[in-house]
């Protein structure tokens, strides 16, 4: 398994991974302060980082389309399949030494990439296509999944496994989180509760996926 350094962190989700109060927060192209929580994301596909943005610089990107751009606006969308099922087996394929993963497509590395929360961040490793492949690749969800600012994030639970489309930037929160409340080998009672409080919430947001959904 091949370990690679994560995506950088923008400003606006520092606030998950250190105690200290945040700076302001300020849109990466046209430096206009946001409020917190009132702002947008961009893929910088020629740095692999997220990027803050105010809601006009996300809206002018994500009307521009996204063939051959640099940035790219991370979508809102949440997405489940009731029919999708994962298993212990199959997660074992995946060689995911933890309970939660987020896989997505990098577009300019044109390979599939799989991460997992870490005491020390995102701990990421190239994910072998067959891998891919075999345990997600043909679901519907992989079908609707978009390069570079989308991601499948599962979890495996003592009530079984659950897989959602989320933004990719959401998949970064949950890693500052988790570095956040982490304690000891196991990350502790209070990054368990912050974990399942998470879930709870890209459940409750997630839209069940039905027939052909728009991209």
């Amino acid at each position: 398994m091949t370990v690679r350094p994560a995506p950088a962190v923008p400003a606006g989700l520092r606030r998950f991974t250190a105690p200290a109060p945040p700076r302001p927060e300020r849109c990466t192209l046209c430096g206009t302060e946001v409020a917190d929580g009132a702002h947008r994301h961009l893929v910088d596909s020629a740095k692999r980082e997220l990027a803050c943005a105010c809601v006009a610089c996300a809206m002018l990107f994500e009307n521009a389309g996204t063939a051959g751009g640099r940035f790219r606006t991370v979508p809102d969308r949440y997405l489940s399949d009731p029919a999708h099922t994962v298993d212990d087996s199959a997660w074992e394929v995946l060689q995911i030494p933890v309970g939660v993963a987020f896989f997505f497509r990098n577009a300019a590395l044109d390979r599939l990439v799989a991460l997992y929360p870490s005491p020390a961040g995102a701990t990421e490793s190239e994910l072998d296509p067959r891998t891919w492949q075999q345990v997600l690749g043909r679901t519907r969800l992989a079908a609707e999944l978009r390069p570079d600012v989308e991601a499948l994030l599962m979890r495996r639970g003592q009530d079984g496994y659950a897989c959602f489309l989320v933004p990719i930037d959401v998949c970064y929160e949950l890693v500052g989180r988790m570095r956040l409340h982490w304690q000891g080998f196991d990350g502790g009672a209070e990054a368990r509760a912050a974990l399942a409080d998470f879930f709870a919430e890209v459940a409750r947001r997630a839209r069940p996926l039905r027939g052909e959904e728009p991209r």
